[in-house]
């Protein structure tokens, strides 16, 4: 089942998408929330519920009707929280790699993730920047995640249970002012809190049993090989698999939930797959050809991501119209 999020008329509601036609959830079943937090916090009664609408429209059974006039949104517009995780190894050896540093033992003996910005969840379409955010921006090539139980403590073997749903995830990050706080040991802040881009929609760990592999040795909990690629201007510049994730969502989950209510709601991204970010491919570009030119985004490129089953998730990037500097006011 894929589950999306969307506005008509400046109201948000649920609905599951079918054979490219969106159709409302509540309007073919009352008890059913319109709108992704309450479904979310309803749990596997709720998802069992709207897995019985999906596949009464599928089928035939149910004669729905389509939404013609819409806007859509993330799929989860309103997370509890937002944390991204590191489960990548090739990611962060490269990026490593590319700054001169030797590999950090820590990534083999836990994984980590930080807090980002809950507010700035955005989906498909126009993503406004600052000037910046330009100063170097970049995009993340991610998966993610969102939770339906609430959770504390829970063990890895556990943990997939708590997984509602799967979707592309975008963590935008404008590199110059993520560099200069993180200097500081603190962060990253204002380099990645205008923008994480989720979407296009929320598909059920159901429909992803197809691709479901082994986790690597050592680890517990699903993985997936689901192919994952981002598009510049129509030009490929980053090929990843999720089946790379040396961290098993599982294995996340349980780390953030020690000592911690894990919530409905909540959004943990994978981290960046290798190669998935322009920072990483400068950084390498760099290193095999001194003559290799950076890219950075810039306003009007379009930025397409598509990951198997997860369907492609597609932004233009835009500059607001501001000459508002932060960066001009550091003291000297």
């Amino acid at each position: 089942m894929k589950l999306v999020s969307y506005k008509t008329e400046d109201r948000e509601h649920l609905g599951v998408f079918i054979n490219g036609h969106i159709y409302n959830l509540n309007s073919c079943d009352k008890l059913i929330p319109d709108n992704m937090n309450e479904f979310l916090w309803g749990g596997d009664e709720l998802m069992e519920r709207g897995q019985r609408v999906n596949l009464s429209i599928t089928s035939g059974k149910l004669e729905a009707k389509e939404e013609l006039f819409f806007e859509m949104m993330a799929p989860v517009p309103h997370p509890t929280s937002c944390r991204d995780a590191y489960a990548f190894r090739q990611h962060v050896a490269a990026a490593r790699r590319n700054r001169k540093a030797e590999m950090i033992p820590e990534f083999d003996q836990y994984p980590v993730f930080y807090f980002t910005n809950h507010n700035a969840i955005q989906g498909p379409g126009d993503i406004e920047c600052m000037p910046d955010h330009f100063q170097q921006l970049d995009f993340e090539l991610e998966v993610a995640v969102v939770l339906n139980k609430k959770a504390r403590n829970i063990k890895a073997a556990n943990a997939d249970s708590l997984i509602a749903g799967y979707m592309i995830m975008n963590d935008m990050s404008a590199r110059t002012l993520q560099r200069e706080e993180m200097l500081l040991n603190l962060g990253p802040a204002k380099g990645k809190d205008f923008c994480t881009v989720i979407g296009p929609w929320l598909v059920t760990p159901d429909e992803l049993e197809p691709y479901k592999i082994a986790p690597k040795a050592g680890h517990t909990g699903n993985a997936y090989n689901l192919v994952m690629k981002c598009v510049v201007n129509g030009k490929e510049v980053s090929r990843g698999s999720m089946a790379d994730m040396d961290w098993t969502f599982a294995e996340i989950i349980e780390r953030c939930a020690y000592g911690c209510d894990m919530l409905p709601g909540d959004v943990i991204g994978s981290g960046t797959v290798g190669t998935g970010c322009f920072l990483e491919l400068n950084g390498t570009g760099m290193i095999n050809d001194s003559n290799y030119q950076s890219q950075w985004l810039q306003p009007g490129d379009l930025v397409e991501m598509e990951v198997t089953g997860l369907g492609m998730l597609g932004n233009i990037i835009e500059k607001a119209d501001s000459d508002f500097s932060i960066l001009a006011l550091k003291k000297k």
